[in-house]
């Protein structure tokens, strides 16, 4: 069912591969951070959706640059330079390790002299990539699948994004938690994050969270077919009563944020207008409860 363009990939269909994967990426993103100059909020460590799958876009590096893709058609991470030397993995069934190992060794032979924190953030148990034997399992056709869901994710928010002249991120895709994300800023200081995240400082959290904000995001979990989520920090009295559309959504009371189920998008007759309504109610559930100035920060 559905109108075909939105695709659908059951999350028990390829969690052993959506772990595996997720590992991967947190490798090319701990790499991305090694090197990339620091901005607000972590913005600096993150992936983007590609023509191809996901890039860690142009990275600083001496008096040039180098760029890490997973490239989804070809199946392969493709590590380039800006004097135009290159390296590709095969994206195949592999350990973790084995992949560490690999892009690793493909980054010295580049001359991109590397080291990071080899443990994964946010996930438990966090077994260090060099000796994850665990997470090995690959099937590209879905992972294909879920660069296309965020293809269409990432259309449809960048849209939403346009609405907003406040402070907002980019739409990007956070590793940590495997999400593909947007935030918006009412301009105020939060209070200090608790933290709590597994495997992550406070300190990381403190950062993240240091604004108030409403967030909006797509990750292969919490629906059949992955959800959509949005939540706000600090959360207003009465958010979670806030009448949000469309009529699937609803607010999770153990994880404090409202979700979409990803299936319920894509079967809606119009995937955008459904995504698109339930971005809008939850930001105006965040927005209309904490007394954001509207006015300067929207436009209208």
């Amino acid at each position: 069912m559905g109108n075909g363009e939105w695709p659908r990939l059951r999350v028990t269909d390829w969690v052993e591969t959506r772990d595996t994967l997720q590992m991967w990426t947190q490798i090319v993103g701990k790499v991305r951070m090694a090197h990339a100059p620091a901005i607000n909020h972590w913005w600096h460590v993150t992936l983007y959706p590609s023509a191809r799958g996901l890039t860690t876009s142009a990275v600083p590096y001496g008096n040039g640059s180098f760029e890490i893709e997973f490239d989804f058609l070809d199946q392969v991470l493709r590590m380039s330079t800006s004097d135009g030397r290159s390296r590709t993995l095969t994206l195949e069934p592999k350990t973790v390790a084995a992949f560490y190992r690999e892009t690793m060794l493909a980054l010295a032979e580049l001359g991109v002299e590397t080291v990071i924190h080899p443990v994964p953030n946010e996930v438990d148990p966090a077994i260090p990539f060099a000796e994850d034997e665990t997470h090995k399992s690959y099937d590209g056709d879905a992972a294909r699948l879920f660069w296309r869901q965020l293809q269409q994710v990432e259309r449809v928010f960048s849209r939403f994004r346009w609405e907003f002249l406040g402070k907002t991120s980019p739409v990007h895709f956070f590793w940590g938690s495997m999400d593909l994300a947007y935030t918006r800023f009412s301009g105020r200081v939060a209070p200090q994050h608790p933290g709590g995240a597994p495997n992550c400082p406070p300190s990381v959290m403190h950062e993240a969270y240091s604004h108030e904000l409403a967030s909006f995001g797509f990750w292969p979990g919490g629906g059949e077919e992955g959800a959509f989520y949005a939540y706000a920090y600090p959360e207003p009295q009465g958010y979670n009563d806030f009448a949000v559309r469309p009529r699937a959504a609803h607010y999770d009371t153990t994880i404090r944020e409202f979700l979409l189920p990803y299936e319920a998008v894509a079967e809606a007759s119009d995937p955008d207008a459904a995504l698109t309504e339930f971005l809008r109610s939850t930001y105006e559930a965040a927005a209309e409860l904490a007394e954001w100035d509207r006015g300067t920060l929207e436009r209208r």
